[in-house]
């Protein structure tokens, strides 16, 4: 993976979480991730499409999630209802949107819907061609990480995706 596809996702949860939450980030070494265990408890998902592809996780510790959760809408929500998962859900698009509006060259990017999971032991399967980096981050609300796996798309492999589609 290009490494400067990492330095907008830094930014991008640097200025979304100082922005939106007054909750500076501190963003540690990044890393290579093995296998498809969760980093944690609750897991934002966004796909990515077109010129860049792959999948971008912003995964928190439950307790920490609760805390990011209660300041981003200003109040404690439950973790089994539906506007605790909106707002993880919310909070991974803005990233994602933020860090895609960062991107070299202008990028023809589509992001997804986001999906979130909320509980221990969950899976996130990432595309098993695309190297995932994890970006550890700590806040004063707690730990979390944002996995980045994405490549540049080229025209052959685009082509090969769409035929593959096709069949």
């Amino acid at each position: 993976m290009d490494a400067g596809y990492i330095t907008p996702f830094v930014k991008s949860i640097q200025n979304v979480f100082s922005t939106m939450l007054q909750l500076p980030v501190t963003v540690n070494d990044p890393a290579i991730k093995t296998g498809n265990s969760p980093s944690h408890d609750v897991s934002g998902i966004i796909g990515m499409s077109g010129d860049v592809t792959g999948s971008v996780v912003l995964s928190f510790k439950m307790e920490t999630a609760d805390a990011v959760v209660a300041l981003f809408c200003g109040e404690r929500l439950e973790r089994d209802s539906a506007d605790f998962a909106d707002a993880i859900g919310e909070l991974v698009n803005m990233v994602c949107g933020g860090a895609k509006a960062m991107f070299n060259d202008k990028k023809r990017v589509s992001i997804s819907c986001p999906s979130v999971i909320v509980g221990s032991d969950h899976g996130v399967s990432l595309p098993s061609d695309i190297p995932c980096v994890l970006i550890p981050c700590t806040t004063d609300c707690g730990e979390f990480v944002i996995e980045v796996a994405i490549r540049e798309t080229t025209p052959s492999s685009e082509a090969s995706e769409q035929a593959a589609a096709n069949a």
